[in-house]
């Protein structure tokens, strides 16, 4: 019988998992992208997306040494950096190859997943981070010129830390029981950012 909390992380799981079938960010969304809704919407409809953010939770939860700080290094780092590449994409900057970046993105996230790899935690931060950058200037650059951009932005942060906290709270009820779970989960990631690479090869 599977408790609460493992049943919950289960549907997370399950929902980071149809990110199988979803292919890369490519901007042809952003004509939707007009409000703070459309903005939160976005980590959840782009498929690529959530199952990086929801990687990154999973991975700090299944890595940390314990409860605490060991847990937000990751998420934080991906959070920060994100909005940080938004604003450089608002500016106009093209960043080169930031579509294989965020394939690789979920590669390295579902590894990370799987191996449990533990590492110190600014280093987490900013292994997490660079790719996060990715992620964002893909969508400030989509954005540049629209006058809602910030507030599109603000809806899109607000669902990554919603997405993080959901990855964390999974990866934490399946860290002892059931952890195999949540490692399959990082297998069909990692699978995923290897295909789209290959397809961009």
């Amino acid at each position: 019988m599977l408790s609460p909390g493992t049943k919950s992380a289960l549907i997370l799981i399950a929902a980071s998992a149809l990110s199988m079938s979803a292919s890369a960010h490519t901007g042809a969304e952003s004509h939707i992208h007009n409000s703070f809704l459309s903005g939160f919407a976005h980590p959840l409809l782009g498929l690529d997306h959530l199952a990086a953010i929801v990687a990154v939770g999973l991975w700090s939860a299944l890595a940390a040494r314990s409860a605490g700080r060991d847990l937000l290094w990751g998420p934080v780092g991906f959070a920060g950096m994100l909005l940080v590449g938004a604003v450089l994409g608002l500016q106009g900057v093209a960043l080169p190859a930031v579509e294989p970046m965020i394939a690789a993105s979920l590669l390295v996230t579902g590894l990370l997943v799987v191996s449990r790899l533990r590492v110190p935690g600014l280093a987490s931060a900013l292994v997490v981070g660079v790719f996060a950058m990715f992620h964002g200037v893909a969508h400030g650059y989509e954005l540049a010129g629209d006058d809602s951009a910030w507030l599109i932005l603000a809806g899109m942060l607000t669902a990554t830390v919603l997405l993080h906290s959901a990855g964390l709270a999974a990866g934490w009820a399946l860290r002892h029981r059931h952890v195999w779970l949540a490692r399959a989960a990082g297998a069909g990631v990692a699978a995923f950012g290897g295909a789209l690479l290959a397809q961009m090869a």
